[in-house]
């Protein structure tokens, strides 16, 4: 299963891949560049293919609980101020995303967008201290009963170029559903209320829309 904002990419990559294939057959006479160029071409498509893949996912929605939004490695938790939207300072869990993960942003918790912002930015590499605050990403804010407002941010790495963002203020949201797209590598921070209990540490590998990332 693939991302629908994959299939725009996959239609027009797979035309270009069928007429490498074609014209390195037809115009190139030595066998062995021939094969290579198509096996190269091959390896391309695979990339793009894995890239934009959507695997299904089962979410146990509990409201004490927050999941992990997407999949890749835990680079950062910490105490910090948030200067967009809180003010004060809130726990900082940051999972970084190689182009090798799947690239699906989920809700981590279930509740009412408060806030959903776009930013234009840089596009230093993703796990830069500064990426948070000076790369394109958008900021999103949702209100859960038990937890308060929890901030998300996906944040555009090195080679992303485009977020996709589903979040509408006033909109009610289901955990583990779809909420957007980062397209090429990049970091999802969550800001938590200080008194969250952590369940993941550095370096973990999380699972989006199904592991525990924090509980109350």
């Amino acid at each position: 299963m693939f991302h629908k904002e994959g299939f725009k990419i996959i239609t027009v990559t797979s035309l270009i891949i069928v007429a490498g294939i074609l014209l390195a057959e037809k115009f190139i006479n030595i066998e062995w560049i021939t094969m290579s160029i198509q096996i190269v071409l091959i390896f391309l498509y695979i990339i793009v293919l894995q890239f934009f893949r959507n695997p299904k996912r089962t979410t146990t929605i509990n409201d004490t609980q927050i999941i992990a939004p997407v999949d890749g490695k835990v680079v950062v938790i910490e105490e910090v101020e948030e200067p967009e939207f809180f003010k004060d300072k809130r726990l900082q869990v940051s999972i970084f995303m190689s182009p090798l993960n799947v690239h699906v942003t989920r809700y981590a918790l279930s509740g009412t967008v408060k806030y959903s912002k776009y930013h234009p930015g840089k596009y230093l590499v993703a796990w830069h201290p500064k990426a948070s605050t000076e790369n394109e990403r958008t900021t999103i804010v949702l209100e859960n009963k038990v937890f308060g407002q929890v901030l998300y941010r996906q944040i555009a790495g090195a080679l992303a170029k485009r977020i996709v963002n589903y979040a509408e203020e006033g909109q009610e949201v289901i955990q583990g559903t779809d909420a957007g797209f980062i397209k090429f590598g990049s970091r999802v921070d969550l800001f938590l209320p200080l008194n969250t209990k952590i369940d993941v540490k550095i370096g973990d590998k999380v699972k989006g829309g199904e592991q525990l990332v924090a509980h109350k």
